[in-house]
C-alpha cells in the first residue's frame, strides 16, 4: 500500500466513504472515537485492530478508557496522511460494525 502522503482534495475525497472519521484542520491525519457496550467489547476490538495493524505494519495512534477507544491515523514517515490510514480506517470500521 502507497505511503505517498495525500493532498488535502484527496483526503477529502477518501473520506466521504468513512463514516464518522474526521480531518484534521491541518489535513495531516484523521480521528474518530470509537463507544462499545463495555470494556470487553473496547479490548476486543483493540485486539482485532491490532492484528490487522501488524499485518499492514501500520500501529494506530491510540487510547482507551473503559468503553471508548479514540483514534488517530496518519504516516508518520510520509509526514501526513495516506492511502494506508485510510484502508487501516476501513477495517476499524468493519471490526466496529459500521
Amino acid at each position: 500500500m502507497a505511503r505517498e502522503k495525500l493532498d488535502r482534495q484527496a483526503a477529502e475525497a477518501a473520506l466521504t466513504g468513512l463514516d464518522g472519521w474526521a480531518l484534521a484542520q491541518d489535513g495531516g491525519s484523521i480521528s474518530r472515537t470509537f463507544t462499545f457496550k463495555n470494556f470487553s467489547e473496547a479490548f476486543a476490538f483493540m485486539t482485532r485492530v491490532a492484528l490487522a495493524a501488524e499485518k499492514m505494519d501500520h500501529h494506530p495512534e491510540w487510547s482507551n478508557v473503559y468503553k471508548t477507544v479514540e483514534v488517530t491515523l496518519n504516516t508518520h514517515d510520509a509526514g501526513g496522511l495516506t492511502a494506508l490510514d485510510i484502508e487501516l480506517a476501513k477495517k476499524m470500521n468493519r471490526f466496529a460494525g459500521g
